[in-house]
């Protein structure tokens, strides 16, 4: 499994070289360079969770952070890291965790496919990445890492040429077998995750709504 994670690390670390080469090489008139930051709360599936150290259903917080670059007018790509805390349900032996993850996704602007007014956008999002799930407290030895597949739909509101508030609903897919031992999965996650969050999205250079809007 070590080898395995080791080899898909090398893999990410090639893509988003690739990626950041092709940001740097990439021109014209139309790009969109953006920051985006976003805020929410997440919900892990019951069958990531060992028994008696079951999560809850939803959890705070959810935190991403990312840059986007759009090379056309309709599609881009983005890098983004999100973090995640999760915690036990009442019922269920007591534990905190952290679920981090770093993804390379590919965004397509829906906008052509909706009528839709001049500051309202819907862009779709997915791409593969990595997940690192450190437990608190009593269990920090039960850390395990994954590959992991994310989607998602952003709905933005422009607020200026420059700043727009979205909504992000996400699933991420972690590629993970069973804790063998069990007890590996003691206060830690293996499964899928779904977030919902809200944030901010600031064009960094060339025209927000040229690019996105028109």
């Amino acid at each position: 499994m070590t080898s395995n994670l080791k080899t898909y690390k090398k893999a990410f670390c090639a893509i988003a070289l690739i990626f950041i080469c092709f940001v740097s090489s990439s021109q014209g008139n139309t790009s969109t360079f953006k920051a985006q930051f976003a805020l929410g709360l997440n919900s892990p599936t019951e069958d990531g969770f060992v028994t008696g150290f079951e999560g809850k259903t939803i959890n705070f917080p959810s935190v991403n952070v990312g840059v986007q670059y759009m090379f056309r007018q309709a599609l881009g790509a983005k890098l983004d890291y999100g973090f995640n805390r999760m915690s036990n349900k009442s019922e269920a032996s007591e534990f905190k965790l952290n679920y981090t993850r770093v993804n390379l996704q590919l965004v397509y602007n829906a906008n052509r496919m909706f009528n839709l007014s001049q500051r309202t956008g819907v862009f779709v999002h997915a791409g593969p990445g990595y997940s690192n799930v450190s437990p608190l407290g009593n269990f920090t030895q039960n850390k395990t890492s994954f590959m992991n597949a994310m989607a998602g739909i952003e709905f933005h509101h422009g607020i200026s040429d420059k700043l727009s508030i979205y909504a992000d609903l996400a699933y991420v897919h972690g590629f993970l077998k069973d804790f063998s031992p069990v007890t590996d999965g003691y206060g830690s996650f293996n499964g899928n995750l779904v977030t919902l969050t809200i944030g901010a999205s600031i064009s960094l250079s060339g025209c927000y709504y040229c690019d996105q809007y028109d």
